[in-house]
């Protein structure tokens, strides 16, 4: 007899995002499942567009992190498999049957995660990047896994009770999911990876938002997990290549600021423009309406090039530089009406942006440690090719060369991550002895 499937789903003010999802649960293959929604302390008519939609509602009596939803979705689950989903993700129509055919073929699996899929449902830029980052990890992972994710997750009822399931301590989002994980392979649960088990992500990433969820809720409290539990795993985000970026990210940073302190405004000049020309692509696709804050970063980027260059005499610089960006200016904003039009004309650009980065690199004034910067660079992009060609592959050449900064940018905050919460780990330890010292010291 098949398994019976409980979908849980914890929900904060996503009303719009709860709709689609809803809605796609609806279409699933599987008809034959319980869906729990439990609102943590909306304000908005979260509630009201579940209760629409005829599934259970639950209600937390205050905002509690959805930790404590999940578990008390769980709780009033009648299904024997909890599939753990969050409200701004969408499921395919097979989905939920893929699930039941996970544990109906496999009576020792404890639990399965999934991925988002390759076409993430946001088309700007950081979204696109955010999220397809994700699906690359999730695909280019071990089948059997370490953690669990909510995101997409399912796990044997009995099994998420016998470990009482979600860490409530973690009253936001967080990396709950992770410590769930943790806990059940110390246990020695199975727990699988399935790349196919793939729902699509509908959230829009802004970039403050993006590095705070990156530094805050998953770096400095999962190097706290790590260093609780003694657990280094070479898989997912810390595979030993991810380890080795960040070491040579920092390594480049200091190799800048060396480069800046004896070479001054030529090697400014370099990296402010190579910069100008990997971003070039998000640069062109931002707005005042969408990307406000980009096309003020452009303009300070522009700026201090123009300056630099007078300044420096390579005003020669400039036009090209220029040229670039409107090349592709025009390529993005005026559609053409035919395919071949469209890689004819990428193709020229593509042509102009590689001559205009070698032209730089060529003309500019060289110093030893310039190319120290670009041979450690380039190390560094070699070690993260594939994931760089998986993005060339879905959304073009130019959007890959333009997530190179952002990713350099992420192994460097990782590396941030990882020194405060080591700090924060090793302090509360060092704190946490002292009030021991103090309880089971006699009085005086």
């Amino acid at each position: 007899m098949a398994v019976t499937i409980s979908v849980v789903i914890p929900v904060f003010n996503s009303e719009r995002y709860l709709r689609q999802c809803l809605g796609h649960l609806r279409r699933s293959t599987l008809a034959d499942y319980e869906c729990i929604v439990v609102d943590d302390g909306s304000t908005d008519s979260s509630a009201d567009v579940a209760a629409q939609h005829g599934v259970t509602v639950l209600r937390t009596d205050r905002r509690r992190g959805p930790a404590y939803a999940r578990n008390l979705g769980a709780r009033a689950a009648s299904g024997e498999i909890l599939f753990f989903i969050d409200a701004d993700v969408c499921v395919a129509a097979n989905t939920l049957a893929r699930v039941q055919a996970s544990f109906d073929g496999n009576p020792e699996l404890g639990a399965v995660i999934g991925s988002y899929d390759d076409a993430p449902a946001s088309q700007d830029f950081l979204s696109l990047y955010k999220n397809l980052m994700h699906c690359y990890v999730h695909h280019s992972s071990r089948r059997e896994a370490c953690t669990f994710w909510s995101g997409c997750g399912a796990i044997r009822k009995s099994i998420f009770l016998e470990h009482s399931g979600f860490d409530e301590s973690y009253d936001h989002p967080a990396i709950e999911d992770i410590e769930l994980g943790y806990r059940l392979s110390r246990a020695g649960e199975k727990v699988i990876l399935d790349p196919n088990l793939i729902v699509k992500h509908l959230k829009r990433w802004s970039f403050l938002g993006l590095v705070k969820t990156d530094i805050v809720d998953r770096g400095i409290p999962w190097t706290e997990l790590i260093l609780r539990d003694r657990n280094f795993p070479n898989d997912l985000n810390l595979q030993l290549s991810q380890r080795v970026s960040t070491a040579l990210v920092f390594l480049l940073i200091g190799m800048a600021g060396a480069g800046l302190l004896y070479a001054g405004q030529s090697f400014l000049l370099t990296l402010l423009t190579l910069l100008f020309l990997f971003l070039v692509q998000f640069e062109v696709e931002s707005t005042w309406k969408t990307q406000p804050k980009a096309i003020i970063g452009t303009i300070l980027l522009v700026a201090s090039i123009v300056y630099l260059a007078y300044r420096d005499w390579n005003r020669w610089l400039i036009p090209p530089v220029l040229l670039a960006w409107v090349l592709l200016f025009v390529r993005h904003r005026y559609a053409f009406t035919t395919e071949r039009r469209r890689r004819i004309t990428g193709v020229v650009c593509g042509v102009y942006l590689l001559f205009v980065i070698l032209f730089v690199l060529v003309y500019l004034p060289h110093h030893p440690l310039l190319f120290c910067f670009f041979l450690v660079l380039s190390i560094v992009v070699l070690l993260n090719s594939q994931f760089y060609v998986f993005l060339a592959g879905r959304t073009g050449r130019f959007l890959a060369l333009a997530a190179i900064p952002f990713h350099l940018l992420f192994h460097f905050y990782n590396g941030i991550s990882f020194l405060i919460g080591v700090v924060r780990y090793f302090g509360r330890r060092i704190l946490s002895l002292d009030r021991k010292r103090i309880v089971v010291s006699p009085d005086r």
